[in-house]
């Protein structure tokens, strides 16, 4: 805009066009094409003034929202086994179900461990019972340590 122009507006000339819209007035008639039902249909509960359902309401069977599990769903069948690193077991010298439970690495419901990671260990550890990784089992054994399965 040129300066010429912009002396002329006022701020009580504005208007913006696509605010301006008239609505529709329904059901003054049959003739006037949305008369009679006024785009409603017949009956029912959404052709009732007031009448109208919650959005995801699905006629009374259960919504999608309720059907699908919910964040922080957890498993029943997959919460018993837990992994443990090598440079946890660092200073142990048995390592096994028990002993991982009584130093609380592990909690108390688990069932079943693997032992897993390449971290070179400094002290000797017996593993007993315990499913080793091949990185694990060679980081045991350099440092000295045995693994029974």
């Amino acid at each position: 805009m040129t300066e010429e122009n912009t002396n002329n507006l006022a701020l009580n000339t504005l208007s913006n066009p696509g605010t301006v819209q008239n609505r529709k007035r329904v059901g003054r008639g049959i003739g006037s094409g949305t008369g009679k039902t006024a785009g409603r249909g017949h009956k029912g509960q959404k052709s009732r003034s007031g009448g109208n359902v919650r959005p995801g309401f699905e006629g009374g069977q259960m919504p999608l929202q309720q059907r699908v599990p919910k964040f922080g769903f957890s498993s029943r069948t997959n919460n018993l086994l837990k992994d443990v690193n090598v440079k946890l077991l660092e200073g142990m010298s048995e390592v096994s179900l028990e002993t991982l439970k009584q130093n609380k690495i592990i909690s108390k419901k688990i069932e079943k461990v693997k032992i897993y990671g390449n971290t070179e260990l400094l002290s000797k550890i017996n593993v007993i019972g315990i499913k080793v990784t091949k990185g694990a089992r060679e980081s045991i054994e350099k440092a000295g340590g045995s693994i029974q399965e």
